[in-house]
């Protein structure tokens, strides 16, 4: 995780005052074999790998004392995120079998629980290993890995089998992200890619045969600062106008956040995830000489607009504010289903959230037009028409939850 990866960055940062020859070395170790992804499936601790090579021709000759000290550290802060952690506590053989990178291992879970499929890991597991076969062994690194994960996700999820993806005729409605990898947009993989499969997933689409930074026209740095300051509403330093360069839409929602709740980075970790109790007090510094003492009193029960009260003081001072109690929403409508018999009919091929909606009641469509998007846990699917004809009705709208088969849109 970021957070833990600048806290070691600080820890590491303090031991360099006055720093001994064992911290100086201890400090490379831990960069080599520090990993912010908070789980165990990456690489053994390093306390471990000091101790297997003390004594040989590899001793490494840090400090066990410096070792643990720095574990007990770690030990007080993964506390804090205890909450974010896979349910995996050992490394597993079977990444000899499907390849994962140990850092996807746990987020790929994850996806795979969120979608209904955690019953079905071994299937996936075994799904992964297939895809990446079908790709031709790409080298599997962020974000590599997470194209072959989609495609895994979404063969899982839609009952298809290795012969499906690869029979010409049989039509696949693949992730954005496949869809982007052999278009050449990440870039040309050792070897090339597998040109019968590329041609099934891009259609008439043309592929990069070169870097794909050396097609991008010139950048105008003084118009995209415009249009960021316009969307974020207020003035961009160079980093943050980096940051929405690379992603516009990610830092948009971020600064957005930013807007409505403050720098959020100055609560404490604890009290940041998992909320105070009655009475608890904390203290928050906004600037150096500015320091506020919070205390939590409590809240009453939810209002019929589905807000509640908090009250709490600020350095003494009494205080409230009313919130959205998010426990009792309204529920989701049932969306109905597709009818797989009705070729008129468009079902979702996955579960997720609609992003984007491209066509509208009466908009003619033709063969492999992008009807709309869906993402789940950062993977888009681009729900393309089967043939040409003329949308009749959008059954769905942008921002709304939808499951698997659910009816998205009606053609004439």
């Amino acid at each position: 995780m970021q957070v833990i990866g600048c806290q070691m960055s600080v820890l590491l940062g303090h031991l360099n005052t006055g720093m001994t020859e064992q911290f100086a070395a201890l400090k490379k170790w831990c960069s080599i074999l520090y990993q912010p992804t908070c789980d165990v499936t990456s690489q053994p601790n390093l306390g471990s790998i000091v101790e297997a090579l003390r004594h040989g021709p590899r001793d490494t000759g840090l400090d066990a004392n410096a070792i643990r000290e720095l574990s007990r550290y770690w030990e007080a802060v993964r506390e804090n995120y205890a909450a974010f952690e896979g349910e995996e506590r050992s490394g597993a053989s079977e990444v000899y079998v499907h390849g994962m990178p140990g850092g996807q291992y746990t987020n790929l879970r994850e996806q795979a629980r969120s979608l209904g499929l955690a019953e079905r890991w071994p299937e996936v597991a075994s799904t992964y290993a297939q895809v990446n076969d079908l790709f031709g062994d790409v080298i599997k690194v962020t974000p590599t890995s997470k194209v072959v994960g989609d495609m895994a996700l979404m063969m899982v999820t839609n009952g298809l089998t290795r012969e499906n993806v690869e029979d010409p005729d049989y039509p696949v409605a693949f992730p954005e992200s496949v869809i982007s990898l052999f278009r050449g947009d990440i870039g040309q993989p050792h070897g090339g890619f597998p040109s019968a499969l590329q041609q099934k997933i891009l259609g008439a689409q043309t592929p990069l045969t070169e870097r794909p930074g050396a097609t991008l026209p010139p950048a105008d740095l003084d118009d995209a600062r415009a249009t960021a300051e316009h969307r974020i509403e207020r003035q961009l330093s160079d980093n943050e106008l980096a940051s929405y360069l690379m992603y516009p839409q990610v830092f948009t929602d971020y600064a957005k956040a930013r807007r409505q709740y403050g720098d959020m980075t100055v609560v404490p970790t604890r009290a940041f995830f998992y909320g105070m109790e009655s009475g608890q007090e904390i203290s928050i510094e906004l600037e150096p000489g500015n320091t506020q003492i919070i205390r939590f009193l409590g809240l009453n029960e939810h209002h019929d607009d589905g807000l509640r009260t908090v009250f709490f003081q600020v350095n003494g001072q009494p205080r409230q504010i009313k919130v959205a109690d998010r426990t009792h929403e309204v529920s989701r409508v049932v969306q109905p289903k597709a009818d797989p018999a009705d070729d008129s009919q468009v079902g979702a091929p996955m579960p997720g959230l609609i992003v984007q909606i491209n066509v509208a009641s009466g908009d003619p469509v033709k063969n492999s037009d992008v009807l709309m998007i869906i993402e789940a846990m950062k993977m888009q699917t681009s729900v393309r028409a089967e043939r040409d004809g003329t949308v009749d009705a959008v059954k769905v709208a942008p921002g709304q939850q939808i499951e698997v088969k659910d009816l998205l849109l009606v053609f004439g």
